[in-house]
Protein backbone atom coordinates (compact mmCIF):
# COMPACT_ATOMS: atom_id res chain seq x y z
CA UNK A 1 0.00 0.00 0.00
CA UNK A 2 1.42 3.39 -1.05
CA UNK A 3 0.80 6.60 0.86
CA UNK A 4 0.67 10.18 -0.40
CA UNK A 5 0.83 11.87 3.01
CA UNK A 6 2.16 10.80 6.40
CA UNK A 7 1.45 12.84 9.54
CA UNK A 8 2.82 11.79 12.97
CA UNK A 9 0.45 11.26 15.91
CA UNK A 10 1.93 12.17 19.27
CA UNK A 11 -0.87 11.07 21.61
CA UNK A 12 -0.68 7.88 23.68
CA UNK A 13 1.67 6.09 26.04
CA UNK A 14 2.84 3.19 23.89
CA UNK A 15 6.32 3.06 22.39
CA UNK A 16 4.85 2.63 18.89
CA UNK A 17 5.30 5.32 16.27
CA UNK A 18 1.88 6.29 14.95
CA UNK A 19 0.90 8.14 11.80
CA UNK A 20 -2.19 9.25 9.94
CA UNK A 21 -1.48 8.27 6.34
CA UNK A 22 -3.42 8.92 3.13
CA UNK A 23 -3.42 6.82 -0.02
CA UNK A 24 -3.85 7.97 -3.61
CA UNK A 25 -7.66 7.87 -3.30
CA UNK A 26 -7.64 10.20 -0.29
CA UNK A 27 -8.52 7.41 2.14
CA UNK A 28 -6.91 7.80 5.55
CA UNK A 29 -5.43 4.98 7.64
CA UNK A 30 -3.69 4.52 10.97
CA UNK A 31 -0.10 3.38 10.45
CA UNK A 32 1.72 1.93 13.51
CA UNK A 33 5.38 0.99 13.63
CA UNK A 34 7.08 -1.02 16.41
CA UNK A 35 10.58 -2.30 17.03
CA UNK A 36 11.37 -5.41 14.98
CA UNK A 37 12.04 -7.30 18.23
CA UNK A 38 8.26 -7.16 18.85
CA UNK A 39 7.43 -8.96 15.61
CA UNK A 40 5.86 -12.04 17.21
CA UNK A 41 3.97 -10.00 19.81
CA UNK A 42 2.63 -7.57 17.23
CA UNK A 43 1.60 -10.36 14.86
CA UNK A 44 -0.42 -11.98 17.65
CA UNK A 45 -1.95 -8.59 18.47
CA UNK A 46 -2.88 -8.04 14.81
CA UNK A 47 -4.44 -11.48 14.47
CA UNK A 48 -6.44 -11.06 17.66
CA UNK A 49 -7.69 -7.68 16.45
CA UNK A 50 -8.97 -9.42 13.32
CA UNK A 51 -10.83 -11.88 15.51
CA UNK A 52 -12.34 -9.06 17.60
CA UNK A 53 -13.33 -7.12 14.47
CA UNK A 54 -15.12 -10.22 13.16
CA UNK A 55 -17.44 -9.99 16.18
CA UNK A 56 -18.75 -6.65 14.93
CA UNK A 57 -16.85 -4.53 17.44
CA UNK A 58 -16.59 -0.92 16.20
CA UNK A 59 -12.84 -0.31 16.12
CA UNK A 60 -9.76 0.44 14.02
CA UNK A 61 -10.00 -2.58 11.71
CA UNK A 62 -6.71 -4.37 11.01
CA UNK A 63 -5.89 -4.25 7.28
CA UNK A 64 -2.22 -5.09 6.68
CA UNK A 65 0.74 -6.38 8.69
CA UNK A 66 4.41 -6.70 7.79
CA UNK A 67 7.94 -5.40 8.17
CA UNK A 68 9.55 -2.19 6.94
CA UNK A 69 12.82 -0.30 7.35
CA UNK A 70 11.76 0.98 10.78
CA UNK A 71 10.57 -2.35 12.16
CA UNK A 72 7.21 -4.11 12.17
CA UNK A 73 4.13 -2.23 10.99
CA UNK A 74 0.38 -2.55 10.93
CA UNK A 75 -2.18 -0.62 8.90
CA UNK A 76 -5.60 -0.08 10.41
CA UNK A 77 -8.72 1.75 9.30
CA UNK A 78 -8.94 5.39 10.34
CA UNK A 79 -11.70 6.56 12.69
CA UNK A 80 -12.83 10.07 11.82
CA UNK A 81 -14.15 11.51 15.05
CA UNK A 82 -13.29 12.92 18.45
CA UNK A 83 -11.69 11.50 21.59
CA UNK A 84 -14.51 10.33 23.86
CA UNK A 85 -12.62 11.53 26.92
CA UNK A 86 -12.49 15.08 25.62
CA UNK A 87 -16.09 15.45 24.48
CA UNK A 88 -18.11 13.20 26.82
CA UNK A 89 -19.02 16.05 29.18
CA UNK A 90 -20.53 17.93 26.23
CA UNK A 91 -23.28 15.31 25.91
CA UNK A 92 -26.54 15.18 27.84
CA UNK A 93 -26.93 12.88 30.84
CA UNK A 94 -28.92 10.40 28.76
CA UNK A 95 -26.33 10.39 25.99
CA UNK A 96 -23.42 9.86 28.41
CA UNK A 97 -25.24 6.96 30.04
CA UNK A 98 -26.14 5.38 26.70
CA UNK A 99 -22.52 5.64 25.49
CA UNK A 100 -21.55 3.83 28.70
CA UNK A 101 -24.10 1.09 28.05
CA UNK A 102 -22.63 0.61 24.59
CA UNK A 103 -19.07 0.47 25.99
CA UNK A 104 -20.16 -2.28 28.39
CA UNK A 105 -21.89 -4.29 25.67
CA UNK A 106 -18.87 -3.97 23.38
CA UNK A 107 -16.61 -5.23 26.18
CA UNK A 108 -18.86 -8.22 26.69
CA UNK A 109 -18.37 -9.09 23.00
CA UNK A 110 -14.59 -8.81 23.35
CA UNK A 111 -14.74 -11.11 26.37
CA UNK A 112 -16.57 -13.78 24.37
CA UNK A 113 -13.13 -14.88 23.14
CA UNK A 114 -11.86 -17.52 25.58
CA UNK A 115 -8.30 -17.76 26.88
CA UNK A 116 -6.13 -20.69 25.72
CA UNK A 117 -6.46 -23.83 27.83
CA UNK A 118 -2.73 -23.54 28.60
CA UNK A 119 -3.23 -20.22 30.41
CA UNK A 120 -1.78 -20.20 33.93
CA UNK A 121 -4.33 -20.40 36.78
CA UNK A 122 -5.62 -16.89 37.48
CA UNK A 123 -5.40 -17.10 41.27
CA UNK A 124 -1.71 -18.05 41.14
CA UNK A 125 -0.89 -15.52 38.45
CA UNK A 126 -2.63 -12.53 39.98
CA UNK A 127 -1.46 -13.23 43.51
CA UNK A 128 2.06 -13.11 42.15
CA UNK A 129 1.25 -9.69 40.63
CA UNK A 130 -0.22 -8.49 43.92
CA UNK A 131 2.84 -9.57 45.89
CA UNK A 132 5.12 -7.75 43.46
CA UNK A 133 3.04 -4.58 43.57
CA UNK A 134 2.86 -4.49 47.37
CA UNK A 135 6.62 -5.03 47.54
CA UNK A 136 7.36 -2.25 45.03
CA UNK A 137 4.92 0.11 46.75
CA UNK A 138 6.66 -0.61 50.06
CA UNK A 139 10.01 0.29 48.47
CA UNK A 140 8.61 3.41 46.82
CA UNK A 141 9.98 6.65 48.36
CA UNK A 142 6.52 8.24 48.06
CA UNK A 143 3.38 6.91 49.73
CA UNK A 144 -0.33 7.57 49.45
CA UNK A 145 -2.15 9.09 52.35
CA UNK A 146 -3.86 6.03 53.91
CA UNK A 147 -2.41 3.79 51.21
CA UNK A 148 -2.45 0.96 53.75
CA UNK A 149 -6.22 0.77 53.22
CA UNK A 150 -5.57 -0.61 49.72
CA UNK A 151 -3.16 -3.25 51.03
CA UNK A 152 -5.51 -4.29 53.81
CA UNK A 153 -8.42 -4.69 51.40
CA UNK A 154 -6.30 -6.75 49.00
CA UNK A 155 -5.11 -9.12 51.69
CA UNK A 156 -8.61 -9.58 53.11
CA UNK A 157 -10.11 -10.42 49.71
CA UNK A 158 -7.49 -12.49 47.88
CA UNK A 159 -9.73 -15.52 48.25
CA UNK A 160 -12.07 -14.02 45.62
CA UNK A 161 -9.47 -14.83 42.94
CA UNK A 162 -10.07 -18.55 43.25
CA UNK A 163 -11.60 -20.29 40.21
CA UNK A 164 -12.02 -17.09 38.19
CA UNK A 165 -12.48 -17.65 34.41
CA UNK A 166 -10.11 -16.11 31.89
CA UNK A 167 -10.84 -14.49 28.53
CA UNK A 168 -9.21 -12.27 25.93
CA UNK A 169 -8.80 -8.71 27.24
CA UNK A 170 -8.42 -5.39 25.43
CA UNK A 171 -5.88 -4.63 28.17
CA UNK A 172 -6.48 -0.91 28.60
CA UNK A 173 -10.24 -0.49 28.33
CA UNK A 174 -11.34 2.99 29.41
CA UNK A 175 -12.73 6.24 28.02
CA UNK A 176 -9.27 7.42 26.97
CA UNK A 177 -9.10 4.60 24.41
CA UNK A 178 -12.48 5.30 22.86
CA UNK A 179 -13.65 7.66 20.16
CA UNK A 180 -17.00 8.97 18.97
CA UNK A 181 -17.12 9.00 15.20
CA UNK A 182 -18.87 11.52 12.95
CA UNK A 183 -22.05 9.43 13.08
CA UNK A 184 -22.12 9.52 16.89
CA UNK A 185 -20.97 5.91 17.23
CA UNK A 186 -18.64 4.79 20.01
CA UNK A 187 -15.45 3.12 18.72
CA UNK A 188 -12.60 1.32 20.49
CA UNK A 189 -8.90 1.96 19.79
CA UNK A 190 -5.44 0.87 21.03
CA UNK A 191 -5.35 -2.89 21.57
CA UNK A 192 -1.57 -2.82 22.11
CA UNK A 193 -1.86 -3.98 25.75
CA UNK A 194 -4.13 -6.94 24.96
CA UNK A 195 -3.84 -9.94 27.23
CA UNK A 196 -5.77 -12.80 28.82
CA UNK A 197 -7.24 -12.71 32.30
CA UNK A 198 -10.30 -12.45 34.51
CA UNK A 199 -12.93 -10.54 32.49
CA UNK A 200 -13.85 -8.46 35.56
CA UNK A 201 -10.25 -7.30 35.96
CA UNK A 202 -10.72 -5.42 32.67
CA UNK A 203 -12.76 -2.87 34.66
CA UNK A 204 -9.77 -1.83 36.78
CA UNK A 205 -9.28 1.29 34.66
CA UNK A 206 -12.87 2.41 35.10
CA UNK A 207 -11.49 4.99 37.55
CA UNK A 208 -10.61 7.10 34.49
CA UNK A 209 -14.18 6.79 33.23
CA UNK A 210 -15.76 7.61 36.59
CA UNK A 211 -13.51 10.62 37.02
CA UNK A 212 -14.66 11.98 33.66
CA UNK A 213 -18.31 10.87 33.68
CA UNK A 214 -19.91 8.80 36.47
CA UNK A 215 -22.92 8.25 34.21
CA UNK A 216 -20.69 6.77 31.49
CA UNK A 217 -18.93 4.54 34.03
CA UNK A 218 -22.24 3.40 35.50
CA UNK A 219 -23.62 2.68 32.05
CA UNK A 220 -20.52 0.64 31.22
CA UNK A 221 -21.10 -1.65 34.22
CA UNK A 222 -24.85 -1.90 33.65
CA UNK A 223 -24.42 -2.55 29.93
CA UNK A 224 -21.91 -5.32 30.55
CA UNK A 225 -24.16 -7.08 33.06
CA UNK A 226 -27.47 -6.22 31.37
CA UNK A 227 -28.51 -4.28 34.52
CA UNK A 228 -27.96 -7.25 36.85
CA UNK A 229 -24.65 -6.48 38.57
CA UNK A 230 -23.56 -9.16 41.08
CA UNK A 231 -22.13 -8.05 44.42
CA UNK A 232 -19.15 -10.33 43.87
CA UNK A 233 -18.20 -8.14 40.90
CA UNK A 234 -17.96 -5.06 43.12
CA UNK A 235 -15.84 -6.87 45.71
CA UNK A 236 -13.43 -8.13 43.08
CA UNK A 237 -13.33 -4.81 41.26
CA UNK A 238 -12.35 -3.04 44.49
CA UNK A 239 -9.48 -5.52 44.82
CA UNK A 240 -8.34 -4.95 41.23
CA UNK A 241 -8.57 -1.17 41.58
CA UNK A 242 -6.64 -1.31 44.85
CA UNK A 243 -3.91 -3.34 43.16
CA UNK A 244 -3.80 -1.00 40.17
CA UNK A 245 -3.70 2.09 42.35
CA UNK A 246 -0.70 0.80 44.30
CA UNK A 247 1.32 0.22 41.12
CA UNK A 248 0.31 3.57 39.61
CA UNK A 249 2.40 5.54 42.09
CA UNK A 250 5.80 4.00 41.43
CA UNK A 251 4.94 3.82 37.71
CA UNK A 252 4.43 7.62 37.69
CA UNK A 253 7.80 8.56 39.21
CA UNK A 254 9.88 8.39 36.00
CA UNK A 255 7.36 10.69 34.27
CA UNK A 256 7.74 13.54 36.75
CA UNK A 257 5.84 15.37 39.44
CA UNK A 258 2.75 16.07 37.35
CA UNK A 259 2.07 12.36 36.86
CA UNK A 260 2.84 11.70 40.54
CA UNK A 261 0.29 14.36 41.51
CA UNK A 262 -2.26 12.84 39.13
CA UNK A 263 -1.93 9.42 40.75
CA UNK A 264 -1.99 10.79 44.29
CA UNK A 265 -5.14 12.75 43.54
CA UNK A 266 -6.71 9.72 41.92
CA UNK A 267 -5.91 7.59 44.97
CA UNK A 268 -7.65 10.15 47.22
CA UNK A 269 -10.65 10.04 44.92
CA UNK A 270 -10.74 6.23 44.93
CA UNK A 271 -10.57 6.15 48.74
CA UNK A 272 -13.46 8.60 48.92
CA UNK A 273 -15.52 6.48 46.49
CA UNK A 274 -14.98 3.38 48.62
CA UNK A 275 -15.14 5.01 52.08
CA UNK A 276 -11.48 4.11 52.66
CA UNK A 277 -12.13 0.64 51.20
CA UNK A 278 -14.90 -0.13 53.67
CA UNK A 279 -17.67 -0.24 51.03
CA UNK A 280 -17.07 -2.22 47.81
CA UNK A 281 -19.75 -0.32 45.84
CA UNK A 282 -18.28 3.05 44.77
CA UNK A 283 -20.26 6.22 45.41
CA UNK A 284 -20.19 7.18 41.73
CA UNK A 285 -22.24 4.14 40.73
CA UNK A 286 -25.76 4.90 39.51
CA UNK A 287 -28.20 2.02 39.00
CA UNK A 288 -29.39 3.59 35.80
CA UNK A 289 -32.30 5.18 34.03
CA UNK A 290 -35.34 3.50 32.65
CA UNK A 291 -34.68 3.97 28.94
CA UNK A 292 -37.08 3.90 26.04
CA UNK A 293 -36.40 4.41 22.36
CA UNK A 294 -38.36 6.12 19.64
CA UNK A 295 -37.10 5.47 16.13
CA UNK A 296 -33.74 4.52 17.60
CA UNK A 297 -33.38 7.66 19.74
CA UNK A 298 -32.96 6.93 23.49
CA UNK A 299 -34.62 8.90 26.28
CA UNK A 300 -35.09 8.44 29.99
CA UNK A 301 -38.28 8.11 32.03
CA UNK A 302 -39.25 6.95 35.50
CA UNK A 303 -41.31 4.12 33.99
CA UNK A 304 -42.71 2.89 30.69
CA UNK A 305 -44.98 5.10 28.61
CA UNK A 306 -46.56 4.52 25.21
CA UNK A 307 -45.51 7.20 22.71
CA UNK A 308 -46.79 5.46 19.59
CA UNK A 309 -49.19 8.34 19.02
CA UNK A 310 -46.19 10.36 17.83
CA UNK A 311 -46.16 8.27 14.63
CA UNK A 312 -48.96 10.55 13.43
CA UNK A 313 -46.36 13.31 13.08
CA UNK A 314 -43.58 11.26 11.51
CA UNK A 315 -40.17 9.93 12.56
CA UNK A 316 -38.48 11.09 15.76
CA UNK A 317 -34.96 12.40 15.23
CA UNK A 318 -34.33 14.31 18.48
CA UNK A 319 -35.59 14.08 22.07
CA UNK A 320 -35.25 16.60 24.90
CA UNK A 321 -35.76 14.73 28.17
CA UNK A 322 -33.96 16.86 30.79
CA UNK A 323 -36.74 19.31 31.68
CA UNK A 324 -37.91 19.45 35.30
CA UNK A 325 -41.32 20.82 34.23
CA UNK A 326 -42.87 17.41 33.55
CA UNK A 327 -42.71 18.02 29.79
CA UNK A 328 -40.77 15.98 27.27
CA UNK A 329 -40.10 17.31 23.77
CA UNK A 330 -39.54 15.67 20.41
CA UNK A 331 -38.16 16.73 17.05
CA UNK A 332 -40.18 14.88 14.40
CA UNK A 333 -39.94 14.78 10.60
CA UNK A 334 -42.53 13.75 8.03
CA UNK A 335 -42.16 14.08 4.27
CA UNK A 336 -39.38 16.62 4.63
CA UNK A 337 -41.30 18.79 7.10
CA UNK A 338 -40.20 19.04 10.72
CA UNK A 339 -42.13 19.91 13.86
CA UNK A 340 -41.43 20.24 17.58
CA UNK A 341 -43.81 18.40 19.93
CA UNK A 342 -44.02 19.34 23.60
CA UNK A 343 -45.88 16.71 25.60
CA UNK A 344 -47.05 16.48 29.23
CA UNK A 345 -48.47 13.37 30.85
CA UNK A 346 -45.51 11.00 30.85
CA UNK A 347 -43.49 10.07 33.99
CA UNK A 348 -40.42 12.10 33.07
CA UNK A 349 -37.20 11.45 34.96
CA UNK A 350 -36.44 15.00 36.15
CA UNK A 351 -39.99 15.81 37.33
CA UNK A 352 -41.04 14.94 40.88
CA UNK A 353 -44.69 15.96 40.63
CA UNK A 354 -47.89 14.37 39.36
CA UNK A 355 -48.01 14.11 35.54
CA UNK A 356 -51.61 15.33 35.74
CA UNK A 357 -50.34 18.62 37.19
CA UNK A 358 -47.86 18.93 34.32
CA UNK A 359 -50.74 18.42 31.88
CA UNK A 360 -52.78 21.15 33.57
CA UNK A 361 -49.82 23.55 33.46
CA UNK A 362 -49.14 22.89 29.79
CA UNK A 363 -52.81 23.46 28.93
CA UNK A 364 -52.63 26.84 30.66
CA UNK A 365 -49.89 27.88 28.26
CA UNK A 366 -52.14 27.63 25.21
CA UNK A 367 -53.51 31.21 25.48
CA UNK A 368 -49.94 32.54 25.87
CA UNK A 369 -48.69 30.98 22.64
CA UNK A 370 -51.94 31.89 20.91
CA UNK A 371 -51.73 35.58 21.88
CA UNK A 372 -47.99 36.20 21.56
CA UNK A 373 -46.79 36.17 17.96
CA UNK A 374 -43.24 37.37 17.33
CA UNK A 375 -40.60 36.66 14.70
CA UNK A 376 -38.23 35.34 17.39
CA UNK A 377 -40.85 33.15 19.10
CA UNK A 378 -41.41 29.53 18.16
CA UNK A 379 -44.65 29.22 16.16
CA UNK A 380 -47.57 27.17 17.53
CA UNK A 381 -49.34 24.96 14.94
CA UNK A 382 -51.87 23.10 17.07
CA UNK A 383 -52.57 21.75 20.55
CA UNK A 384 -54.65 18.77 21.60
CA UNK A 385 -55.26 16.00 24.10
CA UNK A 386 -53.53 12.89 22.85
CA UNK A 387 -51.84 9.75 24.16
CA UNK A 388 -53.27 10.15 27.65
CA UNK A 389 -51.77 13.61 28.00
CA UNK A 390 -51.58 16.95 26.24
CA UNK A 391 -49.40 17.94 23.29
CA UNK A 392 -48.50 21.24 21.71
CA UNK A 393 -47.11 21.07 18.20
CA UNK A 394 -44.83 23.85 16.97
CA UNK A 395 -43.16 24.64 13.70
CA UNK A 396 -39.59 23.33 13.88
CA UNK A 397 -36.96 26.00 14.48
CA UNK A 398 -33.41 25.10 13.50
CA UNK A 399 -30.83 25.70 16.17
CA UNK A 400 -29.23 24.55 19.38
CA UNK A 401 -30.23 25.47 22.90
CA UNK A 402 -28.07 27.75 25.03
CA UNK A 403 -29.25 25.92 28.17
CA UNK A 404 -26.69 24.22 30.38
CA UNK A 405 -28.81 21.08 30.52
CA UNK A 406 -27.58 20.36 26.97
CA UNK A 407 -23.79 20.62 27.46
CA UNK A 408 -22.67 20.12 23.84
CA UNK A 409 -25.03 22.77 22.46
CA UNK A 410 -24.32 25.09 25.40
CA UNK A 411 -20.58 24.83 24.87
CA UNK A 412 -20.93 25.56 21.17
CA UNK A 413 -23.17 28.53 21.89
CA UNK A 414 -20.79 30.04 24.43
CA UNK A 415 -17.94 29.77 21.91
CA UNK A 416 -19.76 32.11 19.51
CA UNK A 417 -17.90 35.35 18.75
CA UNK A 418 -18.97 38.28 20.93
CA UNK A 419 -20.52 39.96 17.89
CA UNK A 420 -22.86 36.99 17.35
CA UNK A 421 -23.85 36.91 21.03
CA UNK A 422 -24.54 40.64 20.87
CA UNK A 423 -26.91 39.96 17.98
CA UNK A 424 -28.66 37.29 20.07
CA UNK A 425 -29.01 39.72 22.96
CA UNK A 426 -30.43 42.34 20.60
CA UNK A 427 -33.10 39.82 19.49
CA UNK A 428 -33.93 39.05 23.13
CA UNK A 429 -34.32 42.75 23.94
CA UNK A 430 -36.69 43.22 21.01
CA UNK A 431 -38.70 40.21 22.12
CA UNK A 432 -38.97 41.52 25.69
CA UNK A 433 -40.14 44.88 24.41
CA UNK A 434 -42.86 43.07 22.46
CA UNK A 435 -43.85 41.04 25.54
CA UNK A 436 -44.26 44.26 27.53
CA UNK A 437 -46.34 45.82 24.72
CA UNK A 438 -48.73 42.89 24.97
CA UNK A 439 -49.10 43.44 28.72
CA UNK A 440 -47.23 40.22 29.65
CA UNK A 441 -44.43 39.59 32.11
CA UNK A 442 -41.75 36.99 31.38
CA UNK A 443 -41.61 34.40 34.17
CA UNK A 444 -39.14 31.52 34.02
CA UNK A 445 -37.13 32.99 31.16
CA UNK A 446 -33.61 31.52 31.33
CA UNK A 447 -30.84 30.16 29.13
CA UNK A 448 -32.94 27.12 28.29
CA UNK A 449 -35.40 29.46 26.56
CA UNK A 450 -32.83 30.60 23.98
CA UNK A 451 -32.04 28.75 20.76
CA UNK A 452 -29.60 29.75 18.04
CA UNK A 453 -29.33 28.66 14.42
CA UNK A 454 -25.57 28.63 13.80
CA UNK A 455 -25.89 28.43 10.03
CA UNK A 456 -28.34 31.27 9.57
CA UNK A 457 -27.61 33.37 12.66
CA UNK A 458 -31.22 33.25 13.84
CA UNK A 459 -32.40 33.47 17.46
CA UNK A 460 -35.51 31.59 18.59
CA UNK A 461 -37.27 31.87 21.94
CA UNK A 462 -38.65 28.42 22.65
CA UNK A 463 -40.15 28.31 26.16
CA UNK A 464 -42.62 30.91 27.46
CA UNK A 465 -44.93 28.49 29.27
CA UNK A 466 -45.08 30.47 32.53
CA UNK A 467 -45.41 34.01 31.15
CA UNK A 468 -48.31 35.87 32.78
CA UNK A 469 -50.58 38.80 32.12
CA UNK A 470 -49.98 41.94 34.14
CA UNK A 471 -50.71 42.93 36.83
CA UNK A 472 -49.05 39.96 38.48
CA UNK A 473 -48.11 39.11 42.05
CA UNK A 474 -45.89 36.37 43.44
CA UNK A 475 -48.38 33.72 44.60
CA UNK A 476 -45.83 30.98 45.24
CA UNK A 477 -43.01 32.35 47.40
CA UNK A 478 -40.18 30.81 45.38
CA UNK A 479 -41.49 31.01 41.84
CA UNK A 480 -40.63 28.78 38.92
CA UNK A 481 -37.30 29.49 37.28
CA UNK A 482 -33.53 29.28 37.40
CA UNK A 483 -31.97 30.98 40.44
CA UNK A 484 -29.33 32.54 38.16
CA UNK A 485 -32.03 34.55 36.40
CA UNK A 486 -34.51 35.25 39.20
CA UNK A 487 -34.99 38.60 40.93
CA UNK A 488 -35.48 38.94 44.70
CA UNK A 489 -39.21 39.55 44.22
CA UNK A 490 -39.52 36.12 42.63
CA UNK A 491 -38.74 34.70 46.05
CA UNK A 492 -41.07 37.00 48.02
CA UNK A 493 -44.70 35.97 48.44
CA UNK A 494 -47.06 38.79 47.45
CA UNK A 495 -44.41 40.88 45.66
CA UNK A 496 -45.19 42.59 42.36
CA UNK A 497 -43.82 40.79 39.30
CA UNK A 498 -43.67 43.28 36.47
CA UNK A 499 -41.55 44.97 33.83
CA UNK A 500 -38.97 46.00 36.43
CA UNK A 501 -38.67 42.32 37.31
CA UNK A 502 -37.93 41.60 33.67
CA UNK A 503 -35.23 44.28 33.66
CA UNK A 504 -33.50 42.03 36.21
CA UNK A 505 -34.07 39.03 33.92
CA UNK A 506 -32.48 40.90 31.02
CA UNK A 507 -29.48 41.87 33.16
CA UNK A 508 -29.01 38.28 34.31
CA UNK A 509 -29.21 37.14 30.68
CA UNK A 510 -26.50 39.64 29.73
CA UNK A 511 -24.22 38.28 32.46
CA UNK A 512 -24.86 34.76 31.17
CA UNK A 513 -24.01 35.77 27.60
CA UNK A 514 -21.04 38.03 28.27
CA UNK A 515 -19.83 37.16 31.77
CA UNK A 516 -19.94 33.35 31.81
CA UNK A 517 -22.83 33.61 34.32
CA UNK A 518 -20.48 35.43 36.70
CA UNK A 519 -21.25 38.99 37.78
CA UNK A 520 -17.70 40.19 38.36
CA UNK A 521 -15.81 42.67 36.20
CA UNK A 522 -13.01 40.13 35.69
CA UNK A 523 -15.33 37.83 33.74
CA UNK A 524 -17.16 40.58 31.84
CA UNK A 525 -16.23 40.57 28.14
CA UNK A 526 -17.61 43.99 27.15
CA UNK A 527 -16.97 47.60 28.16
CA UNK A 528 -17.00 49.12 31.65
CA UNK A 529 -20.02 51.23 30.71
CA UNK A 530 -22.04 48.20 29.65
CA UNK A 531 -20.98 46.42 32.83
CA UNK A 532 -22.33 49.32 34.89
CA UNK A 533 -25.65 49.24 33.00
CA UNK A 534 -26.10 45.50 33.51
CA UNK A 535 -25.03 45.67 37.16
CA UNK A 536 -27.78 48.25 37.78
CA UNK A 537 -30.29 45.97 36.07
CA UNK A 538 -29.62 43.14 38.55
CA UNK A 539 -29.76 45.32 41.65
CA UNK A 540 -31.68 43.79 44.54
CA UNK A 541 -33.23 47.23 45.01
CA UNK A 542 -35.95 47.61 42.36
CA UNK A 543 -35.68 51.40 42.48
CA UNK A 544 -32.02 51.24 41.36
CA UNK A 545 -32.79 49.24 38.23
CA UNK A 546 -33.82 50.72 34.91
CA UNK A 547 -37.57 51.18 35.23
CA UNK A 548 -38.46 49.70 31.85
CA UNK A 549 -37.09 47.43 29.14
CA UNK A 550 -37.06 50.46 26.81
CA UNK A 551 -34.87 52.43 29.25
CA UNK A 552 -32.44 49.51 29.53
CA UNK A 553 -32.33 49.14 25.74
CA UNK A 554 -31.66 52.84 25.17
CA UNK A 555 -28.83 52.86 27.72
CA UNK A 556 -27.36 49.66 26.27
CA UNK A 557 -27.46 50.94 22.69
CA UNK A 558 -26.08 54.37 23.64
CA UNK A 559 -23.13 52.74 25.42
CA UNK A 560 -22.37 50.67 22.31
CA UNK A 561 -22.37 53.60 19.90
Amino acid sequence: MKFITKEPIHKGWSGDKKYCVTDGNGTRYLYRVSDIAQYDTKQIEFNMMKQVASLGVPMCRPIEFGTCEDGVYSIQSWIDGEDAEQVMSDYSDTEQYVFGLEAGRILRKIHSISAPATQEDWEIRFNRKIDSKIKKYGECPIKYENGQAFINYINENRHLLKDRPQVYQHGDYHIGNMMIDRNGKLCIIDFNRNDYGDPWEEFNRIVWCAGKSPLFASGMVNGYFDDHVPMEFWRLLALYISSNTLSSLYWAIPFGQDEINTMQNQAKEVLSWYDNMRNPVPTWYFKGYYLQYMDGVPFKLKSAFDFQFLKEYGTVFKIYDDQDSGNICFGIEKEGQRCFVKFAGAPTEQYDGDPADAVARLKRTLPIYSELKHESLIELIEAKEIGGGFAMIFKWAEGDCMGRMYPAAHHRFMQLPVSDRLAVFHDILRFFEYVVSQNYVAIDFYDGSIMYDFENGRTTICDIDLFRKQPCRNDMGHMWGSSLFQSPEEYQLGAYIDEITNVYTIGATAFALFGEYNRTRENWQLSDKLFEIVTRAVSDDRTQRQQSIRQFTEEWEAAQS
